[in-house]
């Protein structure tokens, strides 16, 4: 299709504007082996939306995600990110990871490292701040997501939902241009799931730009620009939150909401 192919070309190729998305996907596909996980994704993000993605187990959704940050290689398809093809063969992924943060299921810091030094650690290694800078902006994140009298605490002296705060406060330390969360509180107990969900309820007030993969029906109500609802690794129905959980166009759509509301 040559058509297409130019028209991404000439996208890749343009310097961004203020109208153009931040992230635009262009039939997007991932295979692993015999198995088609995303069958022809595009969707494009502008800057400061919040986009929760939702879906069932296996339709692709947190690999959709791992796709944006190349944490998982496109089997084909494009990512522009700010103007760049990001999945181009010569492109440097370690600085698209700079522009561009991730929050996972499971917290990953580091042990033996308390969450002002695991909050630093980054900064120090790939962005080559001073000790004495990366030591400031950790405790003016760790502060921003509430956790400013437990920077010299270890991990196991945390509590999950503080873990994960502190993930998030190492994930913003980078100055990140766009935030992607997946599943970020699916790990935590019931009680602990709030303050997590504040602190990205605040990040969302603040402007920044997120795509959220979540089973939070009552977040991704309140906070998000956009919903998207996945199933078998192809968008099937996307909108306002209004529009998809008041008036799902979709079978499939209103039978998963169905389901979600029974649990």
């Amino acid at each position: 299709m040559p058509d297409m192919e130019n028209a991404v070309a000439a996208i890749a190729g343009a310097k961004p504007s203020d109208n153009d998305p931040i992230i635009r996907i262009v039939d997007l596909h991932k295979s692993f082996g015999d198995v088609d996980v995303l069958r022809g994704i595009s969707l494009d993000i502008r800057c400061g939306e919040v986009v929760v993605v939702l879906g069932p187990s296996g339709s692709g959704k947190s690999t959709m995600l791992r796709c944006l940050n190349r944490l998982e290689e496109p089997t084909s398809g494009q990512i522009i990110f700010e103007g760049e093809d990001i999945t181009a063969p010569k492109v440097n992924v370690n600085k698209v990871r700079e522009r561009m943060g991730m929050v996972f299921q499971q917290f990953n810091l580091f042990p033996h490292l308390d969450a002002l030094h695991n909050v630093m650690l980054a900064q120090t290694k790939v962005l080559n701040r001073s000790d004495d800078e990366a030591k400031r902006i950790a405790a003016e994140q760790l502060a921003r997501v509430g956790l400013a009298e437990r920077a010299d605490y270890y991990p196991d002296e945390l509590s999950g939902g503080q873990q994960q705060r502190v993930a998030i406060a190492r994930a913003l330390a980078m100055d990140p241009h766009v935030m992607l969360f997946d599943e970020a509180t699916s790990a935590l107990d019931p009680e602990l799931v709030r303050g997590v969900l504040d602190v990205m309820r605040e990040l969302a007030r603040g402007g920044m730009t997120m795509v959220v993969v979540t089973h939070e029906m009552g977040f991704a109500r309140d906070v998000a620009d956009r919903v998207i609802f996945m199933d078998g690794g192809v968008i099937v129905e996307q909108g306002t939150p209004d529009e998809v959980f008041n008036h799902p166009k979709s079978e499939r759509t209103r039978a998963f909401l169905g389901e979600v509301s029974l649990k």
